[in-house]
């Protein structure tokens, strides 16, 4: 196969003739199998169609994906203790990113080294969204928390609209699924409580707004189907097993669009973060060109013809058209689009990363109680 040349290279020639780095890279390069660990589900389909596949046909190598990205923490720490690490490239969120960063867990990265410029040589450190380049970590993707409600299951002239009617069991009854962790639910809680956006994750290091959270949370725990997957809120939803559900928006997107599901986005205070790979300790010169490949300005811009989540690169914004399989115009299923979000809010990764632990804890013993 072909590998792509060096920036150094390239800007002494090659883009002036404007030929991709990889069209004409020169270093020969051993087929080999490559073990991804990512979410599953329309995700992943995504990553496949838009990286996996062309990688393949380019390079004949073989990709195996693994579905451990809810656990890949905790399974880079096991694999790294027994010495024997398998996984060679990982999709984590920044949080945990930053967290295997400190523990030495996976690989630091030189960002404007490794990875492919934009198509009109601005490089990476200014073409990549704010907060999308970690010491140890590159986003592929801007994805968004949102909660969904079956529209079969409430009147058509009243129809829920915002985070404070999911804590409304008066007006808008029925179950909730909700994730089985605090990230989100803390402060959603907060927010249907009065909280302003600005103020969500001072009061959250307070014990004052914890304990805010938890009371707000309390109003609905009787009606809460928690889950663990992906995959569970669409069919939660689709099922009439719950009339809320929280969800990934790409999730609900898919079931929306693909499976004609009648569901519906609250927009309103959607949590939207960053996510992207990390490389597993002494993995790197084995997935170095794939992940160039994978992170450039096409691939992130063909991504989205699959699912909806915003590229991390902004240079890959305006090449964003249509769904793949239905033809629909995918802009305004995104999480970064203007009416999609008025009232977001950008989940505070240092925060989870110095609370996770403390609040995970709280979270599972309030569960029990």
């Amino acid at each position: 196969m072909k590998i792509s040349i060096n920036n150094r290279i390239a800007k002494t020639g090659v883009a002036a003739l404007g030929i991709s780095a990889l069209a004409v890279a020169v270093s020969a390069h051993a087929q080999q199998t490559l073990n991804i660990v990512s979410w599953g589900g329309a995700y992943s389909m995504s990553q496949h169609e838009a990286y996996d596949k062309p990688w393949m046909e380019k390079t004949g190598d073989e990709i195996v994906n693994i579905d451990r990205s809810g656990n890949a923490l905790a399974g880079l720490r096991a694999q790294s203790q027994a010495g024997n690490v398998t996984w060679d490239l990982v999709d984590m969120l920044p949080a945990d990113a930053m967290i295997a960063c400190d523990e030495g867990l996976i690989e630091p990265l030189d960002h404007d080294e490794l990875l492919a410029d934009a198509p009109d040589g601005t490089p990476p450190s200014e073409d990549f969204v704010d907060g999308a380049l970690g010491d140890c970590f590159v986003a592929s993707i801007v994805y968004s928390n949102i909660v969904a409600f079956n529209s079969e299951m409430f009147p058509e002239d009243d129809q829920p609209s915002t985070i404070e009617d999911v804590f409304d069991l008066e007006n808008y009854p029925g179950k909730r699924a909700l994730l089985r962790k605090p990230i989100n639910n803390m402060e959603w809680a907060l927010i249907a409580d009065g909280v302003d956006r600005e103020e969500v994750y001072a009061m959250l290091e307070t014990e004052e707004g914890v304990q805010r959270a938890f009371d707000k949370l309390d109003t609905i725990k009787n009606e809460v189907i928690w889950w663990e997957e992906g995959a569970q809120p669409p069919q939660l939803l689709a099922d009439q097993e719950v009339a809320f559900a929280s969800a990934y928006n790409g999730r609900i997107f898919n079931a929306m669009v693909s499976e004609n599901q009648p569901f519906e986005i609250i927009w309103d205070a959607q949590v939207f973060e960053l996510d992207g790979w990390v490389v597993p300790t002494g993995k790197l010169d084995k997935v170095k060109d794939y992940l160039h490949f994978a992170t450039d300005t096409q691939r992130l811009a063909d991504q989205a013809q699959y699912i909806s989540y915003g590229p991390a690169r902004k240079s890959s914004s305006e090449l964003v058209s249509t769904h793949a399989e239905t033809g629909i115009e995918m802009t305004p299923h995104m999480p970064t689009y203007g009416p999609n979000f008025e009232t977001a809010l950008q989940k505070d990764d240092l925060f989870w990363a110095d609370y996770n632990d403390e609040l995970t804890q709280r979270f599972n013993a309030w569960l029990s109680q």
